[in-house]
């Protein structure tokens, strides 16, 4: 399971936390940690995903504009705020579903509060879906 994490710039770990805790909680994955955090290229070195990263124990998967482009169709989202600002129509949902492979669904649209979005990942196997 991968958890896209896409937040405006200086969002805190913990508001970040809180968020991930909300969107696990509301698609029955609460009871989980994903595997791994993922993100673009345009939040690579924003501190409070990193700082998330480190308190869950897990690393961070910085996505290519190019595998967040290839992806954006199987999104769920279409932001305008995303669509200017990271290229993709829901930088969450796109970077999940890049992180988590190739038979990746999203366990559904992304989750957004106090300027932070995340979407979860889940490979077609943990889903159940052929």
């Amino acid at each position: 399971m991968v958890a896209g994490i896409g937040c405006r710039r200086d969002t805190p770990a913990e508001t970040i936390l809180s968020v991930l805790a909300e969107a696990l909680e509301k698609t029955r994955l609460a009871e989980q940690k994903p595997d791994l955090l993922a993100t673009g290229v345009i939040k690579a070195n924003e501190a409070g995903i990193i700082k998330a990263a480190e308190r869950l124990d897990i690393p961070i998967a910085v996505v290519e504009q190019a595998a967040l482009e290839a992806v954006a169709p199987r999104t769920l989202t279409v932001s305008e705020m995303s669509l200017a600002h990271a290229g993709t129509p829901s930088l969450c949902e796109a970077a999940a579903l890049a992180a988590a492979g190739e038979r990746a669904v999203l366990a559904a649209p992304r989750y957004v509060r106090d300027g932070v979005t995340c979407a979860i990942a889940v490979a077609d196997t943990e889903t159940g879906k052929t």
